[in-house]
């Protein structure tokens, strides 16, 4: 049974949603939903793909606007937040073994929401974790998108004041068996519902209000701190984008859009990768927070005259690698 999905008074339901069941190959279940556009000319899919714990309520804006541009929509939630199934027994835990996991859901998404039911051409429009995943997926050659467009990446991180100390105390406590458990210091509280002071994520109190009201309404949904284990994989994942050859693989055409004031990823490192992307363009947009499209209409702006540069676009040359432009 798929979980509804939840309107709060500021973000309603868009119009039109189709409700999903999406089954994995290891036999999880995970929560999808569809939109069809609302302007007469179609342009494709776009595949919005979550970062750490995300879910498909906090994008009903972002869906309304792709929809006004003539873009199916697709929106899922990874394996152990949102609707989708856990892999621990406390849903507030977002905790998976190893990133290689999240390959399955996409696949399953990609074969039994988007091959064959939806328009081609396919785009995906990733955050965070979701864009880690998707660069991974892009250089490893399972990419379900022709195009993707990927928002404050997760390359690395510069919320942690010494990460090569943190990655080896989680491999080291995962190794021990606390690989389940809340990282030191974590909790059930989801990051969505803390005060708005000094807050990560958004530079917008009105946004920032509306994705709290909707993390309360769906509960464990919003999911807490991770695990000592999804840390682990995290670190593991991001140590492949510090080889400087690693993204002259990536062969798909690729918009980096990164945040001028990120307190999560590193801005600088996301530069520095996506500068010798093959296939690629990066801009940074000054004083955006970690979650660009949450932020002030103003930074939204300059993300979605990006991305309608971008997309639907036509085919790239492989050589149109460029230095990150800063947008003021």
């Amino acid at each position: 049974m798929t979980v509804p999905l939840l309107a709060t008074p500021d973000n309603p339901i868009p119009p039109g949603a189709v409700p999903l069941t999406v089954r994995t190959a290891d036999g999880l279940s995970l929560r999808a939903a569809t939109w069809a556009p609302t302007a007469r000319t179609v342009q494709g899919t776009v595949c919005l793909v979550q970062g750490r714990a995300e879910f498909i309520e906090k994008y009903f804006e972002t869906v309304t606007e792709l929809r006004d541009r003539g873009f199916h929509v697709v929106v899922f939630d990874w394996r152990g937040q949102g609707g989708s199934d856990r892999t621990v027994e406390d849903p507030y835990k977002g905790h998976v073994d190893d990133f290689s996991e999240y390959r399955l859901d996409l696949a399953a998404v990609e074969t039994q929401v988007m091959e064959g039911r939806m328009p081609r051409p396919f785009f995906g429009l990733a955050h965070s974790m979701g864009g880690a995943i998707c660069l991974t997926a892009a250089r490893e050659g399972w990419l379900p998108f022709d195009r993707l467009v990927v928002l404050a990446p997760m390359v690395a991180i510069c919320m942690i004041r010494r990460p090569k100390a943190a990655m080896r105390l989680a491999a080291v406590l995962r190794l021990l068996g606390f690989g389940r458990r809340y990282v030191p210091g974590g909790s059930a509280v989801s990051i969505a519902t803390k005060p708005f002071p000094n807050n990560r994520l958004t530079t917008d109190p009105v946004r920032y209000a509306r994705n709290a009201a909707a993390a309360f309404a769906v509960g464990a949904g919003a999911i807490g701190d991770p695990t000592i284990g999804w840390l682990a994989a995290a670190f593991r994942a991001m140590r492949r984008f510090e080889d400087p050859r690693y993204p002259l693989g990536i062969r798909v055409p690729v918009l980096v859009v990164a945040a001028g004031a990120d307190p999560v990823c590193s801005t600088p490192a996301v530069e520095r990768f996506a500068a010798r992307l093959t296939a690629g363009h990066t801009i940074t947009l000054r004083g955006a927070r970690h979650e660009i499209l949450m932020e002030q209409d103003a930074i939204r702006e300059q993300f979605w005259a990006a991305f309608d540069a971008f997309v639907p676009g036509t085919a790239l040359p492989v050589s149109t690698a460029s230095r990150p432009a800063q947008v003021a």
